[in-house]
Parts: structure tokens; C-alpha cells; sequence
């Protein structure tokens, strides 16, 4: 089960972890890891470290795609609704299975970031799924264009801040990302989620996939773990 909580990891995640680093990896001819919480990203870091140039090339390439479609009639409310509706979906024990997995390897950007980070459709069946599910919530309802889609958190957060949509303040609706020991880098993002309220009381409230059990569940993080924040333009 793939958890993001400041926690010790469980065997299977490191299983798991190895097992997907190993299939990059070996694509790539790389022996590399990270310890990031988050499976997608450890292994996507290790390879554009390896491979700078093209994983630059890849992402400003899809930031350019996505740009052209800017304007979008979809509301942050509507998009926190289809997310919640999400609540209670679990990974499997091998932490796949997912409906947000399974579109995004057979997705366009799949294809992409293939091309980016190394590896194969497949891998994203089992692999950290809160970036897929953001992606997946921003394709169901329309809004995806202005929600990015990724399944190496980095990488979505970087979109973002490419795009000119990156700021540290809360708002309904917002995409958060997360880096547990309270870094502030993007290169530091473990995890993503959506802002549902700013609590004032320097938490705020989210809903996340591929959090506690491997699930969608509603939360509330407190300020101190959060990067940064990427935001959607919405429909009034």
C-alpha cells in the first residue's frame, strides 16, 4: 500500500518501490533510486538526473501542448465534486488496479512521458497513483487543460510554475503539493492533492489519492508540508 504519510515505509512499499525503479532502470540501462514517498517521482528524478536535457525537452514540450488550450467552462466546484465522489476508491494489494492507473497508461500523456522519464505503459499500473488521480479528476470534468496531467509530481507541479500558475496561498480548488519534511523546493514534492478550504488555523482541507491505505480520502495537512500550490483557471 502505498502510503504518504511521515512514516516509516512498509516492505511491500519498498518492494515495490525497487521493483518499479528496476523497470525504469533497466530501460535505461540506469541503476538508480531515490527515496522519495512517492514511486513515480523517485524513479522519474533519478532519470531526468541521468538525462537532464531530454526530460527538460519532453516537459516544455508538453507544457507548450497544454498551453493552447487555456480557457476551460468548469467550475473548482465542479471539480471538487467529481473528486470527492472518488472518496473510498482503493488500490489493490499490489497497490494497482486503480481506474486512475489504468487511464492514465493508456493515456496520450502516458505515451509522453514514457518518452521523458524511461520504462513503459505498464509500469504506471502499480506505480504512486496522486498524481494520476489530479490528472484523471481534471480529464472526467473537462478542466484538464488548466489541471495538468502527470503522474511524476514534480514534474505537475513544474507545469504549473511554467505556466505561470504557481503561489503558496490556499484556495478552493487548487491543486497542493506536498513535501513531508517541510522542503520548499519543487524538486522536494512528494505528493499532490486538491485544496477544498483554507481552515485558517494553518491547516488546510484536501482530497488526495493514494493517501492513508492507498485510497481517496479527504484530509486536513497542516500549511507546514505544503510546496506550493498550482492553479487551474476556472470558470467563474
Amino acid at each position: 500500500m502505498a502510503k504518504h504519510r511521515l512514516t516509516a515505509v512498509s516492505k511491500s512499499n519498498i518492494a515495490r518501490a525497487a521493483l518499479g525503479a528496476t523497470v525504469i532502470a533497466s530501460a535505461l540501462g540506469v541503476n538508480a533510486m531515490t527515496a522519495n514517498a512517492d514511486t513515480a517521482t523517485g524513479v522519474a528524478a533519478a532519470t531526468a538526473a541521468r538525462h537532464p536535457d531530454t526530460a527538460i525537452a519532453a516537459h516544455k514540450a508538453g507544457a507548450a501542448d497544454d498551453r493552447t488550450e487555456t480557457k476551460i467552462n468548469v467550475t473548482a466546484d465542479q471539480v471538487l465534486a467529481m473528486a470527492r465522489a472518488q472518496v473510498g476508491t482503493s488500490e489493490n494489494a499490489s497497490g494497482g488496479g486503480t481506474k486512475f492507473q489504468q487511464w492514465y497508461a493508456a493515456s496520450q500523456r502516458a505515451g509522453e512521458t514514457v518518452a521523458r522519464d524511461g520504462g513503459n505503459r505498464a509500469a504506471y499500473l502499480n506505480a504512486a497513483w496522486c498524481s494520476m488521480f489530479v490528472s484523471w479528476v481534471g480529464e472526467q470534468t473537462g478542466a484538464r487543460p488548466q489541471v495538468g496531467w502527470d503522474a511524476y509530481t514534480v514534474a505537475h507541479a513544474k507545469w504549473f510554475a511554467a505556466n505561470d500558475r504557481w503561489g503558496t496561498v490556499a484556495k478552493p480548488g487548487a491543486v497542493v503539493f506536498f513535501a513531508w519534511d517541510g522542503g520548499k523546493s519543487l524538486s522536494d514534492i512528494q505528493h499532490v492533492g486538491f485544496v477544498v478550504k483554507d481552515n485558517q488555523n494553518g491547516t488546510i482541507s484536501t482530497i488526495e489519492g493514494n493517501t492513508g491505505n492507498g485510497k481517496v480520502e479527504e484530509r486536513i495537512r497542516p500549511k507546514s508540508q505544503v510546496v506550493g500550490y498550482g492553479y487551474p483557471q476556472y470558470a467563474a
